[in-house]
């Protein structure tokens, strides 16, 4: 055997290393930074990596007495951090800030000064996990002996200086309801620190996220005011950005953003890592119909990521960033007084060091409203109530203060109509302009536009480098509502899509979507996307037995599932029994991928079974949770030879119908009475044997 020489190992071990750095750049090294991020957020008071990680230095240096940390997964408790900070500025004269929980380290809460206060609004993602900003702080703060600056605890506990609010953004169609905020309230409790008011908890679930917001922050504020001396003064709006007029800049200026979420995107150059800040421009490989009826669409769609560093595996959801309708854009711009200025160039700068920007900047009024703001959301009571000092008469103002402080009048007047902020303006001033608002205002007080979740319908073992997608085109009717609301996302992908297939000018209910992107750099058939994942995972052992609950869309993970294991079997591995329940309202018109179900069918053999719920067919409807029922005793067989369950689509209805009606299967087949049934099945959600991917 040939002897290396030094100079043979030197060479393997440079081709090694070069190797290894050539795979890895990109990922673990020569990450591209997000110009965007670091202009702005940095430059707007977010945390560096490595510096001005310590809060109660920070709060210090810009002289806040009030800290709102926000763990946030969509934007929402971001949403509601960011309006606790005006409210406790404009009320008390408290200065405050927003604070994203992964820019800061929390070991200096020990030092936190015993006259300030922090803000605690916390999400709760999926099965009781934290959102991923917030994963940091809650194993920091709920591990065994969390280790702070001062070293030796007080003997009332080290946080015994800290006061606290806490308020919390949940879905009571999941077990682990609000499990965020009941379990930041005990550690901090448990380590000294004294909450003020009580812990208050939304429910996206039913529905009532806002007023249950609205309701509980009067007594907190009460409660806040009496624990740290406070005087409350006439709200007064204080605008937290600048917006300036650029007349001495053009809309084709390379220097102007016009929906370019940062520089790289600005610049024609597309960089990874790509996630919910960096979205990729995928291609859309092709796009079809899935519903014979004409009366509705139901879209499968495939996104090439072939030139990306994406990657996702079966189960994972896909991101899509929308933009917002041009019907609707033209309609906020109008009833601002903006329509002749839209493409007027505009620098939005933050007036505090902890203010971040939203979106970058310089920009134009067009692009800010149709890539940025969430202006289709429906309108919320305490924005009416921030408006109505801006009306444009007396009688208006008097009118808006009436809605914004009266629950029921507001349902009345805005909730039962299905009204976004727009047209619920051109309503109050009869389609006059509200020239007199300032623009801030809107930017400071409205939802950022957020990406839209999918989950993937397809296997990433099958096709890794394309992401399937089935979405309804959402139209949701209130019977006596003037407003039909239309999806956002759904019909921006309804255009897409007719684009594909040869319209040169699409256009689904008049929306008028600008499908070619900011500069045209989408050409009509491409989607800004990212990938995030997700605990919704076939069983390792692909022996093991699953039973899937899927009506409707909700049946998309299941194609990727079922894609999966039908192509393991036809590779010769031994696959175990795989029980799909399916449901749509007709056979012959909502059937979703009922060819393909055929040929996994054939792949698969007497492994695969196909139960279906047809809800219109009959004199009675039929939903797959009564044919779960019907199908009781294989359900339960296969659940002792520890099959996994899994269930997605509707939560409120659907879903809390079948955890119920899984309980009953337990309880009749094994001979047990009812609430050890349910115990059962609780430790099939704790054992990750019975998994939800659904949604409100």
């Amino acid at each position: 055997m040939a002897q290396l020489d030094t100079l043979d190992i030197i060479v393997l071990v440079a081709l090694l290393l070069g190797t290894i750095a050539y795979f890895t750049k990109g990922t673990y090294w020569a990450v591209p930074k997000d110009p965007y991020a670091n202009s702005y957020a940095n430059a707007n008071g977010g945390a560096k990596d490595g510096q001005g990680r310590n809060i109660v230095e920070k709060m210090d240096e810009s002289g806040k007495d009030c800290v709102v940390f926000y763990g946030s997964q969509t934007g929402t408790a971001e949403d509601y951090a960011s309006r606790l900070a005006k409210e406790a500025s404009s009320r008390f004269g408290l200065k405050s800030m927003t604070a994203d929980l992964e820019e800061f380290d929390f070991d200096t809460l020990d030092t936190f000064p015993e006259n300030k206060v922090a803000i605690f609004v916390m999400a709760t993602y999926g099965e009781g996990e934290p959102t991923d900003n917030a994963v940091e702080f809650y194993e920091f703060i709920g591990s065994e002996e969390p280790t702070f600056s001062e070293g030796t605890p007080a003997a009332e506990g080290p946080l015994s200086k800290l006061n606290y609010v806490a308020f919390g953004l949940g879905n009571n169609t999941y077990e682990h309801y609000n499990a965020m905020v009941r379990k930041v309230d005990e550690y901090l409790s448990k380590l000294g620190a004294k909450r003020i008011g009580e812990a208050g908890e939304g429910d996206d679930g039913a529905g009532t996220m806002e007023e249950d917001f609205l309701a509980w922050k009067e007594p907190m504020w009460t409660a806040l005011q009496e624990a740290l001396n406070l005087e409350e003064r006439e709200a007064v709006y204080e605008p937290v950005f600048e917006v300036t007029e650029k007349d001495d800049m053009d809309a084709t200026n390379d220097l102007v953003y016009l929906g370019e979420p940062n520089r790289n995107h600005l610049e024609n150059k597309q960089k990874g890592p790509y996630n919910a800040g960096n979205p990729y421009i995928a291609p859309i490989a092709e796009s079809s119909e899935l519903f014979t009826d004409k009366t509705r669409n139901c879209l499968h769609m495939e996104i090439d990521i072939s030139g990306s560093n994406l990657s996702y595996t079966t189960g994972d959801h896909i991101a899509v960033w929308p933009t917002n309708s041009g019907k609707e854009v033209n309609r906020f711009l109008h009833i601002l007084g903006l329509a002749d200025k839209k493409d007027t160039v505009i620098t939005v700068r933050g007036l505090d060091t902890t203010a971040k920007l939203p979106f970058p900047s310089p920009t134009t009024y067009d692009a800010v409203v149709r890539y940025h703001m969430e202006i289709s959301a429906p309108v919320s009571r305490q924005f009416v109530a921030s408006l109505s000092q801006f009306a444009p008469s007396e009688d208006i103002k008097a009118e808006l203060t009436k809605i914004g402080s009266d629950k029921e009048y507001f349902q009345q007047k805005v909730s039962s109509k299905n009204l976004n902020l727009a047209q619920f303006m051109q309503i109050m001033s009869g389609d006059k302009p509200w020239s007199s608002v300032p623009f801030s205002l809107f930017i400071e007080g409205l939802h950022k536009l957020q990406p839209r979740y999918y989950s993937i319908s397809s296997s990433s073992k099958v096709q890794p480098k394309k992401i399937s997608i089935t979405a309804i085109v959402e139209s949701i009717e209130k019977p006596g509502a003037p407003h039909v609301v239309k999806g956002v996302t759904t019909n921006y992908l309804l255009a897409l899509k007719q684009k594909q297939h040869g319209d040169p000018k699409p256009d689904p209910h008049g929306l008028d979507y600008a499908i070619t992107g900011p500069r045209n750099k989408y050409d009509g058939v491409h989607v800004p996307v990212h990938v995030r994942h997700s605990n919704f995972k076939l069983p390792s052992n692909p022996e093991t037995p699953v039973i899937m609950v899927g009506p409707g869309t909700g049946v998309a993970p299941f194609r990727g599932f079922v894609q999966e294991r039908a192509a393991l079997a036809k590779s010769g591995e031994k696959v175990g029994k795989t029980l799909l329940f399916f449901g749509c309202r007709n056979a012959k018109e909502d059937f979703l991928y009922k060819s393909e179900w055929e040929q996994y069918k054939a792949d698969l053999g007497d492994n695969f079974e196909l139960i279906t719920a047809f809800s219109r067919e009959g004199p009675k409807k039929v939903y797959v949770q009564h044919r779960l029922k019907e199908n009781g005793k294989e359900v339960d067989e296969l659940l002792q030879k520890k099959a996994n369950f899994y269930v997605c689509g509707d939560a409120a209805n659907m879903a809390r119908e079948v955890n119920t009606i899984l309980a009953e299967i337990v309880a009749k087949n094994r001979g047990l009475d009812q609430a050890k049934a349910e115990d059962v099945v609780k430790a099939m959600r704790t054992s990750n044997q019975y998994q939800e991917d659904v949604w409100s």
